[in-house]
């Protein structure tokens, strides 16, 4: 079975209207009903610089949680935000951005990446502690657009050193949407191959027109958690474009099997119509 990650927080985030708190709570527990693995449901960072998530502590507070088996997954940048998210048992895992690039590194946690790899030491000691999994994202992990050096080599080398630090979920991002189909198949399932051991994820953002390539080649080299967003919204606010969004849900759902209740869903879509419009 495939675990899905619903990325709500990712569709929300870079949007400039402000999706009212009852709403977000609405369309969560309509989620919840739908048999995700995960939702990447909001983020414990700095307000100024993600305002649609500055309610993300008041929404968890409206979920009904005791009829789903879906966990919770928030996005942290910096220890403070860390110790905010521990602190809340209802969320399982806490995500980290860890970028091969320095630009984005500093544009999206604003600090530098040898900072990122000690935090994610701290952050995995922490998750230790309070009975939660750290789940690391490689950014920017299919190319650079900032004019600074780029290789696959890069991605594996930091992918290593993760591991090494005991990191045990890994999901591999294309910040940008970048990605194609056959470095999807190189990457990712080299990476697969090699460590057999560690839980490997896909976060890809993509244009319209290579969404279903792009779940087809995870479907091939057999990739068994990859996020997406219904109807594709969303994408990285600091990188971007409005041609880039999350790879939908709904194109994961029907290419793979996933387990998702399909008349959840539908509703879903409904209410993500409604809410991004």
């Amino acid at each position: 079975m495939i675990k899905v990650i619903d990325c709500p927080r990712d569709a929300m985030q870079g949007m400039a209207r402000f999706v009212p708190t009852s709403a977000k709570v609405e369309y969560l527990n309509q989620l919840l009903k739908c048999g995700f693995d995960t939702l990447d449901f909001g983020s414990f960072v700095s307000s100024k610089a993600i305002p649609q998530m500055r309610d993300t502590k008041d929404v968890l507070k409206g979920l009904s949680l005791n009829d789903s088996k879906t966990k919770l997954l928030a996005i942290v940048a910096n220890e403070r935000g860390g110790e905010e998210a521990l602190a809340y048992e209802e969320i399982s895992f806490l995500g980290y951005p860890l970028s091969i690039s320095k630009t984005f590194q500093k544009r999206n946690t604003n600090a530098s990446i040898d900072f990122g790899f000690e935090l994610v030491k701290r952050l995995t000691e922490s998750c230790d502690k309070g009975d939660k999994k750290l789940v690391v994202y490689i950014s920017m992990a299919f190319g650079n657009p900032y004019g600074e050096d780029y290789s696959e080599n890069m991605v594996v080398d930091c992918f290593g050193t993760l591991t090494e630090m005991g990191v045990g979920i890994i999901s591999i991002a294309d910040t940008i949407g970048t990605s194609t189909p056959w470095q999807i198949e190189s990457l990712v399932g080299s990476l697969m191959k090699n460590y057999p051991n560690t839980e490997i994820g896909a976060h890809l953002h993509s244009t319209p027109k290579e969404r279903l390539q792009k779940v087809l080649s995870l479907k091939k080299i057999g990739c068994r958690r990859i996020d997406g967003a219904i109807l594709g919204f969303g994408g990285c606010p600091m990188a971007k474009d409005d041609l880039t969004g999350n790879l939908p849900t709904e194109i994961i759902v029907d290419q793979l099997d996933t387990g998702i209740s399909k008349p959840e869903l539908d509703k879903s879509i409904e209410m993500a119509r409604f809410l991004f419009n």
